[in-house]
Parts: C-alpha cells; sequence; structure tokens
C-alpha cells in the first residue's frame, strides 16, 4: 500500500509540473504572464467577482492583482464593471470573444483527455473525480496552514 500512495504521489508532482508547463506555453501563445493566466482562470470559473476576492483567492496582494487587472483588461480579456447589487463596487468577468480565444488554445488538451476517459467506465470516473476533489481540498487546507 505505501508503494502505491508513494508512486500516485509522485505521478500527481508529475501532472502538476506538465500542466505547469502547458499552462507557461498556452500563456506565452496568449501574451499572458503565469500569474495572469492562473487569475484569468480564476475569473473564468468565480465571476463576477470583486478584485479583493480575486486577490485572495489568487494568494495574491491587491496592488499586484490591480496590475494584473490592469494588463488583463488592456489585452481585452477581462473587463472591470459596477457591481449591479452595489454600484459603489467593482467586478471583473472574462470578454466571451477572448474566451473563446482561450478554448481553442486547450483545445488538444481537452481532446486527450476526452479520449483518456473514453477509456474509463462512469463508476471509475466519479472515483477519479472524487479522489481529484478531496486532493484539491488538501491542497486548500494545506495552503490556508501555510498562510496562518
Amino acid at each position: 500500500m505505501r508503494r502505491t500512495v508513494t508512486e500516485l504521489k509522485a505521478a500527481l508532482r508529475d501532472m502538476r509540473v506538465q500542466l505547469s508547463l502547458l499552462n507557461h506555453h498556452i500563456g506565452t501563445r496568449a501574451d499572458l504572464k503565469d500569474a495572469d493566466l492562473d487569475c484569468l482562470d480564476l475569473i473564468s470559473i468565480y465571476a463576477p467577482i470583486s478584485p479583493s476576492s480575486l486577490a485572495k483567492r489568487a494568494g495574491l496582494h491587491p496592488a499586484t492583482m490591480t496590475g494584473i487587472l490592469d494588463r488583463l483588461e488592456r489585452g481585452g480579456w477581462v473587463v472591470r464593471e459596477r457591481d449591479a447589487n452595489d454600484r459603489r463596487a467593482i467586478v471583473i468577468r472574462v470578454l466571451p470573444e477572448r474566451n473563446r480565444e482561450m478554448f481553442h488554445l486547450y483545445s488538444g488538451m481537452d481532446s486527450l483527455m476526452d479520449e483518456i476517459c473514453d477509456g474509463y467506465g462512469v463508476d471509475q470516473l466519479e472515483l477519479i473525480a472524487d479522489f481529484l476533489r478531496r486532493t484539491t481540498g488538501a491542497g486548500q487546507v494545506a495552503t490556508e496552514q501555510l498562510e496562518r
């Protein structure tokens, strides 16, 4: 059992490195820094989101977030708008036109993931998804512990 767990952890590290390289290459193609791409992804998931909430989710200082949002806005990736519920507040959302461009850049990986998933049954995929969700949760807890 211990050997299998060690191999699993090594595989997760390898996957993290490979996905980081993929994201870096996609960021380079899209003329985005790694942190910009991460924030763009967070905005896509949680939009509309305030700059302060985004900074917290990304683990970045608000001043750093301002620079990232400035670059994303200049590049036509996002827009800052007044919050419909609180006109004093600002929220960020992704612009759909550029979002399609990002989908295109990830289409190769998306197709390969479809091929991989085709080799598993529904029960197996549900188990894998549960493992990944729980691993993500463990990463969040470990991050919070380091922030203390």
